[in-house]
């Protein structure tokens, strides 16, 4: 098995990459000042995981789960403020925000004021960490099966795909050699969700009106992932 060090690297680089990849939907609202067709929650979500795990790699004192969580973290905070600023409705997003907040302030409670022994902290935070992965990637699946029924892949981003994968094998690896099951299954569970997009997926097509002479036009069927596209069509 590959060295500890040359893991660490390949993990933090291949996620760094996967994050790279996802900035589409940051350009897209800065581009269009409007937040149409971007889902909030994954922001939310995916904000409170890099959280949590990065609690967990203070506690077990891995530099390579800060290093990696931290910039997560911020990117996802980045991401829910560019939200709320481009988003009309703004009340939903802020009690939202807030409920993260409140649910950040409980875990830090729990797991710092009503747990003394550091070795089960780290358990149960290890084990929070993962099961709250794992719900959060695969709870979304039933967008895969509208991929799969349409039986086209333009929805998926392959660039995302691969870098997913890539960093998902390298986590699996690196939890391995560090004997840590929590790294092993909660980053492992990655791999099935992370290529999809954060935008809902329509289950027939959808008109929208074309910026030229001829009208209105039949939309593509992920409008995100296929902004360049129609750009070049028209």
């Amino acid at each position: 098995m590959a060295p500890l060090p040359l893991l660490a690297a390949a993990c933090l680089a291949c996620t760094l990459a996967m994050f790279g990849t996802g900035l589409s939907d940051l350009r897209q609202m800065l581009a269009t000042k409007s937040v149409e067709n971007i889902q909030f929650l994954p922001f939310l979500t995916t904000d409170v995981n890099n959280l949590s795990w990065l609690s967990y790699g203070c506690l077990k004192q891995d530099w390579t789960l800060i290093a990696v969580n931290t910039i997560g973290a911020a990117l996802q905070t980045l991401y829910i403020l560019a939200y709320l600023y481009y988003s009309p409705a703004k009340c939903p997003v802020l009690l939202h925000s807030l409920l993260l907040l409140a649910v950040l302030a409980a875990g830090y409670g729990y797991f710092t004021l009503l747990i003394a022994d550091a070795r089960t902290r780290l358990a149960r935070l290890g084990l929070f960490c993962s099961v709250f992965t794992i719900g959060m990637y695969l709870s979304p699946l039933a967008d895969l099966a509208k991929i799969v029924r349409s039986k086209s892949t333009r929805c998926l981003s392959f660039p995302l795909t691969i870098t997913t994968f890539l960093a998902s094998t390298s986590w699996t690896l690196y939890g391995l050699q560090l004997h840590d099951p929590y790294i092993t299954v909660g980053w492992g569970s990655r791999q099935p969700r992370d290529a999809l997009p954060s935008h809902p997926i329509p289950s027939r097509p959808v008109l929208t009106p074309r910026h030229s002479l001829s009208g209105w036009h039949q939309a593509d069927p992920c409008p995100v992932l296929c902004v360049s596209h129609s750009k070049a069509r028209d």
